[in-house]
Parts: structure tokens; C-alpha cells; sequence
């Protein structure tokens, strides 16, 4: 495995610069990793410099495309199984967000598709896009399932780190992000590998050989 360590800064604009060489209309772009990973802070923190560059930014968040939780919690709510395979509405993000903004999409996303906390729809507005906007999508489990994103960023946490960083409250999801990483191998599929396990000093993973 070859490892680059780099700063914040320096992995921000390494990315943006990847993202703008995308060949396409817009852009959708993947931030994949466990909560303990955080990946929403990892998100945002390309929404300004992609911004400076001209292009426009939605940020998504798998926390608002959660199923029902009638479907979602049907097995309860410390199940493993159902965490990795019923919890998130991938066709949902597909059908509002990854298809209107593919080359024959016509621009308009739904920022958000389930309120979790009020276990409805909260009836937001869709939001037309211009060209050259960028999509950045957080959350865990996204790879491995043929979602139509142009660019995928992995946050590896290896195992000991996962195990250590996930609160005791969060540990029954444990079972199902060693799954992902039996059956998915992310860090294989993502089209860019950043190890995250210590805070503020990411490295790219640029060779896994």
C-alpha cells in the first residue's frame, strides 16, 4: 500500500481539481465512509473551493434519504442486517437526485426525501441546477450497489480505528460496515481512497498494492 500524507487543504483542492476535469453536464460526486469517518464535515469541506472555481453546489445527505421507519426499523432498531440492507432509500436518491442530473437529466433535485425525525416527507422544493453544478452525496454504504455517481471518495477507517471511533451507542452497526468491507470492498471500488484515522491528517491512498 502506498500512503501520501497531505493537509486538508492541499486534499480539498486535489479533489476539486478532479471533479472539474469530469466530462460531463454536472457532476455527482460520492463521499462514502462509516459516520465515524465523518463524512459530512469531509463534504462541506469541498463546497466552498469548488464555489471559488464558478461551479454551484447541492449537498446531500443519505441522513435525509432514510426509508420509513416502518420499513426501516421493521427487524427493530439495533439490527444489523436491516441497517446495511433496508435502511437508506437508494432508489429514492437515484430516482430525485443521480438520474436529473445525469447527460439526459433535466437538472431538478430533491434536497431532501424523508425527515427521520418526523418519519414523513419534508415537502421541500426541488431545486433546478444550472450547468456545471456539482452534486456532493454523503453517507455510508454507497458504493458497491450501481449507483450512477461520476466520482467516488472512500474514508477508509481501518478496523481497529472503526471499532475505536464508533460510540458505544452506535457499536450494533459495527457488524454491518465489516460486511460492507467483506463484500463490497469500497476502498477498491472508490475511485479515490483517503485514510482517515487520524484526525486532521488525512493520506491518500494511491496505490493498494
Amino acid at each position: 500500500m502506498r500512503v501520501r500524507p497531505v493537509t486538508p487543504e492541499l486534499l480539498a483542492a486535489e479533489l476539486v481539481d478532479r471533479i472539474e476535469a469530469l466530462p460531463r453536464r454536472w457532476a455527482r460526486i460520492a463521499v462514502d465512509g462509516a459516520p465515524a469517518a465523518d463524512t459530512g464535515d469531509f463534504a462541506d469541506a469541498l463546497v466552498e473551493p469548488l464555489r471559488t472555481r464558478g461551479r454551484e453546489v447541492i449537498r446531500i445527505r443519505m441522513a435525509d434519504y432514510l426509508r420509513p421507519a416502518s420499513l426501516r426499523l421493521e427487524h427493530g432498531h439495533h439490527d444489523p442486517d436491516s441497517y446495511y440492507a433496508n435502511w437508506y432509500d437508494l432508489r429514492g436518491l437515484t430516482r430525485e437526485v443521480l438520474d436529473p442530473l445525469s447527460d439526459s437529466g433535466n437538472g431538478r433535485v430533491l434536497p431532501a426525501l424523508w425527515d427521520a425525525a418526523a418519519d414523513r416527507s419534508p415537502r421541500l422544493p426541488r431545486v433546478q441546477l444550472p450547468d456545471r453544478a456539482v452534486a456532493v452525496v454523503d453517507g455510508p454504504l454507497l458504493l458497491g450497489a450501481g449507483l450512477p455517481f461520476d466520482f467516488t471518495v472512500h474514508l477508509w477507517l481501518p478496523e481497529a480505528a472503526l471499532n475505536r471511533r464508533t460510540p458505544d451507542e452506535d457499536s450494533w452497526t459495527l457488524p454491518a460496515f465489516h460486511r460492507y468491507a467483506e463484500e463490497v470492498s469500497p476502498h477498491h471500488l472508490a475511485d479515490y481512497v483517503v485514510r482517515v484515522d487520524r484526525p486532521g491528517r488525512p493520506a491518500v491512498v494511491d496505490s493498494l498494492e
